[in-house]
């Protein structure tokens, strides 16, 4: 009876599928590696897009359960967090596998002091979401690889919902 409900359970789901994620704990923060990608401005577009990308490098599957935590501080001072918009199911993260939030937020001009609200940070903190005490700092890098720094004019950054991707 035992070996014929196993073998039901690896037929009928799929590896990343909201079924099977009631079958694994949530990610945690430091179960995840994370990289933040901020992509090549748009000319004459007033914001700038950025990718935040989480590998599970756990030792077993996870979920992935809500929108990460995302916050760009300057000092002890102000932040600008992120707030997820747009509908996201439970993802079953795979030992390795990827997902990728959209980020989008308003740039700061160059050298410009006219700005009210401006973090300018090379380091966002992170979290897995309903991880929150777990935080990470992560770097901010260019597409190329090299560190630079997030110059943010608002109090709010706007997050895409999370989606597994083959990376």
């Amino acid at each position: 009876m035992t070996l014929t409900v196993a073998a039901g359970l690896a037929l009928t789901g799929c590896a990343g599928s909201p079924r099977m994620a009631a079958l694994h704990a949530n990610c945690t923060t430091k179960g995840l590696r994370w990289k933040l990608t901020v992509l090549k401005k748009k000319p004459h577009s007033p914001h700038r897009d950025a990718r935040l990308s989480v590998v599970n490098t756990g030792e077993q599957p996870c979920v992935f359960r809500g929108f990460p935590a995302f916050e760009v501080h300057l000092g002890k001072g102000p932040e600008s967090a992120a707030r997820g918009h747009g509908r996201i199911m439970p993802i079953d993260l795979q030992r390795g596998g990827t997902v990728v939030t959209s980020l989008r937020y308003r740039d700061c001009r160059p050298r410009t002091a006219a700005d009210d609200f401006r973090i300018s940070n090379d380091v966002a903190v992170v979290s897995a979401p309903r991880d929150y005490p777990g935080r990470r700092a992560v770097e901010v890098r260019d597409e190329a690889g090299r560190r630079r720094s997030m110059d943010v004019c608002a109090d709010s950054i706007w997050m895409g919902p999370p989606q597994e991707t083959a990376e």
